[in-house]
């Protein structure tokens, strides 16, 4: 064994195999994979392991699809054959919102040259003549889904590692993984130790007991998992061809076929968690008892679409564990807190992600970034506030509600309450329906009755009306916007100025009680986050940015050391905000302070240190709606005080509360876009409008990088799209991120974020176009997969001069 490599994988399942054939395969050829026991030991062996190529997310998407056409050349590259059967997959829809869900998915398909597609009964039930299709609104068909064989596909990984140089060695346990003052590591192991610039856990149920050896805690709890294989059945003996798989999402069961029976899986409500307190070091390739009680009612389900399977006999049951993060997606980056140290745990749908995890990995540790926004799976969008508590409740929501819709802007109750603020229980009683974000609860919007509830689907829901009224407020009086799950920081001491300006693409300002808006750039030069920074002293600044991607921005702001005497921290938990905001705003809040808030004296994006209702208060006059309006910051002490203020101030203007759906409606009327929604690494400045705020001519944070892409011509651009009114109306639906844009038949971009305009009575939304279409073309938007037509604007229905903001 050598004792010193590029990376040391940790973990011989599906994913470790996958990672290390993808180092190889990016040049890294010194690179190691140590397995406690046989590869393929833990969950891979006994998976399912079938196979598809549309997620909600597309860049997801994009990634299976990669993976089904890797399987294929595995097998020509290393002789191993990785027992792909690609029949085809049926996908059903028993009721609307599953339609919807089926027609969106096929537009995006569409729009990224994947091949799925709706057929009539008579194509399904010649396709599959054993499935009662009943009851079913519409069938979309997969022809490249299927399965594959879990060992094969694994030690193909594992082959075409070794070709490229890799080293593998089983029953080689990890012990200890100790960092260096260099940012390397040692690795130690029975068989010796190696020394490594990069530690990658993949070490699948054991993902928990690895991150412990760095000292980190990762959000992973494991499940049983159980499906069962039938005898042969003789109506698919007879048939001599492959049947395609069934995916009834909404029967909450899969079916595909195994040998000449069926195989039938199961995510019933009934949810048996596993290992707890930490899975056992001697597990390998053990099951556990048979227990299909637990999924009957999805097994009648299954017979009642598929009747066959009522007449066949159980060849036998797989009962094994499957290990899961608090939202079903994997745990996958470097960790902030650590140097090059790189975590892939949690894996459900591994077989049709591993290749494009394992291509990802590599990316972001040879290159420093992977291609793709890879955000919905980035481990640092979890903090320490989800506590094995919330994993655990939230584990058993996510497999019990697997095959559920996950409808835009849905809001999940298990492990909630999750993070409060002081206000918590004020802002329930005066009707806050909360919505969780970086951990922390938060209003979404305000129900007259206290106690109410969001309903969910791709249409307008409960809440359309009550967030219209929020926002017609605001615009035409004044509203209050807790902001306190935004992030803050405090940047402090001499050198405060020149190491903002060496993270921050912007020049920072020079004079007390400026501001400035900045880009963070990423490795290849795009969008990596969006920040308002406030001088507050000489020597005092203060960092505003957003708060689910906190953990996330850490991992730029620790790649540039402070200077002497000079202080970074995060200062989000202990700290509140609120935005004030709309015409009426000074009016409210002029009373409550000596300090004058005419233009004059607090013109626009300047910041003060003031006293509001007897408590100290950052003041910054912004406001992300787009009107005259205030941010305010304080310590989390004095909340309460404040908003009781706020609230008594705001009641005789005919203003109140706003919660955080009528902020995204307003802002889109404004045009603005939102880190993790319009803007992101994939994006350029001059793509997303922010070009000007990048400075070439001073030195910071990829400079290199952003200077060379912005060179060269946008090759997608952000505009504002207005749907037509008729359309809207009659779906009674609004885009919401993600709906393909299509002109003359063909697909020519994405919606990136959407919502009703309230205040402007319109149904806008951003989008990425690859063409230079001028404003006043005409679009249409697949809303629900269906078009709705749609006009490029020119300029923002609201206020596009800006004149409020600087009234």
């Amino acid at each position: 064994m050598k004792r010193h490599a590029q990376a040391v994988v940790i973990g011989g399942g599906l994913i470790g195999c996958s990672i290390l054939y993808h180092l190889a395969r990016a040049g890294w050829r010194d690179v190691v994979l140590l397995e406690r026991d046989e590869l393929t030991s833990g969950s891979t062996w006994h998976a399912a392991a079938n196979i598809h190529g549309l997620h909600d997310n597309t860049n997801v998407s994009r990634l299976q699809h990669y993976t089904m056409t890797l399987y294929k050349q595995l097998e020509a590259e290393t002789g191993q054959g990785c027992g792909v059967f690609q029949a085809g997959s049926l996908y059903l829809a028993q009721t609307q919102a599953r339609e919807h869900q089926l027609r969106l998915q096929a537009a995006k398909a569409k729009l990224y040259g994947m091949n799925f597609h709706e057929i009539t009964r008579d194509e399904a039930e010649r396709l599959h003549p054993l499935v009662d299709f009943d009851g079913i609104r519409c069938i979309m068909y997969e022809p490249d889904g299927g399965n594959v064989d879990p060992s094969g596909v694994t030690q193909a990984y594992a082959a075409g590692a070794r070709q490229m140089g890799a080293q593998i060695h089983r029953f080689t346990p990890v012990t200890a993984t100790d960092p260096q003052p260099d940012g390397s590591w040692i690795v130690r192991t029975p068989k010796g130790d190696i020394h490594t610039q990069w530690v990658v856990n993949a070490a699948g149920l054991w993902g928990r007991e690895v991150a412990a050896m760095a000292g980190i805690t990762l959000p992973l709890q494991p499940t049983e998992h159980q499906y069962f294989v039938t005898e042969t059945i003789a109506e698919i003996a007879a048939l001599g061809r492959r049947l395609p798989s069934v995916a009834d999402r909404d029967g909450e069961y899969y079916l595909r076929q195994e040998g000449q029976g069926l195989l039938v899986g199961a995510y019933e409500r009934d949810v048996r968690l596993w290992a707890v307190d930490g899975t056992p070091p001697g597990f390998g390739h053990e099951l556990f008892a048979d227990d299909l009680e637990r999924i009957e009612e999805n097994m009648l389900r299954a017979i009642d679409r598929v009747p066959v399977v009522g007449g066949a006999g159980i060849k036998r049951v797989i009962n094994g564990p499957m290990i899961w993060s608090p939202d079903a997606n994997v745990l996958f980056g470097p960790v902030p807190e650590l140097s090059n140290y790189f975590c892939c745990n949690g894996i459900i749908p591994g077989f049709s992600q591993s290749g494009g995890m394992g291509l990802m990995a590599a990316q972001w540790i040879t290159q420093g970034e992977t291609e793709y926004d890879m955000f919905a799976w980035d481990m640092a969008r979890f903090g320490p506030w989800a506590t094995p508590e919330f994993t655990r409740a939230r584990v058993a929501d996510q497999y019990a509600h697997r095959f559920a819709i996950h409808f835009p802007n849905e809001e999940r109750s298990a492990g909630r309450p999750a993070g409060m603020r002081p206000i918590y229980e004020t802002q329930l009683a005066m009707g806050a329906v909360m919505g969780l974000n970086a951990g922390w609860e938060h209003p979404l919007w305000f129900a007259d009755t206290p106690g109410t509830q969001d309903t969910n689907g791709f249409t307008r829901q409960n809440w359309f009306a009550p967030v219209g009224d929020e926002c017609r407020m605001l615009r035409d009086r004044a509203g209050i916007i807790d902001i306190s799950n935004f992030a803050t920081y405090a940047v402090d001491g001499p050198g405060a100025e020149t190491w903002l300006n060496a993270v921050f693409a912007n020049t920072m300002p020079t004079q007390t009680g400026r501001c400035c808006l900045t880009p963070l750039i990423g490795k290849r030069g795009g969008i990596a986050g969006d920040f308002t920074v406030a001088r507050l002293a000489d020597d005092r600044f203060q960092i505003t940015g957003s708060g689910m991607a906190e953990r996330y921005h850490m991992r730029f702001f620790n790649q540039v050391p402070l200077p002497d005497g000079t202080t970074f921290r995060s200062t989000t938990d202990a700290t509140c905000g609120f935005n004030v905001a709309g015409p009426l705003s000074r009016d409210l809040l002029q009373p409550l302070t000596d300090t004058s808030l005419a233009t004059a004296d607090f013109p626009f994006f300047r910041a003060r240190q003031i006293t509001l209702a007897g408590i100290p208060v950052t003041a910054i006059r912004v406001s992300f709606t787009g009107d005259l309006g205030w941010e305010l910051h304080c310590a989390q002490n004095h909340q309460r005080a404040l908003y009781a203020a706020l609230i008594d101030a705001a009641r005789p203007l005919g203003a109140g509360p706003v919660g955080s759906r009528a902020l995204m409606s307003l802002r889109v009327e404004k045009g603005y876009g939102a880190w993790g929604r319009d803007f992101s690494p994939e994006y350029w400045p001059q793509e997303v409008g922010l070009e000007g705020l990048v400075k070439p001519d001073k030195p910071f944070l990829n400079r290199d990088a952003v200077a060379a892409v912005l060179a060269n011509r946008p090759r997608e651009r952000m505009v504002l799209l207005a749907l037509d009114a008729a359309a809207t109306d009659a779906s009674q639906a609004d885009a919401t991120g993600g709906e393909p844009v299509v002109h003359d038949g063909h697909g020519i971009g994405r919606v990136s974020s959407g919502a009703y305009g309230h205040s402007v009575g319109q149904s806008l939304a951003i989008a990425f176009l690859k063409t230079d279409l001028p404003a006043g073309t005409r679009v249409d938007v697949m809303v629900l997969g269906r078009p709705h037509p749609a006009m490029i604007l020119a300029r923002p229905p609201f206020d596009p001069a800006g004149a409020k903001l600087r009234a």
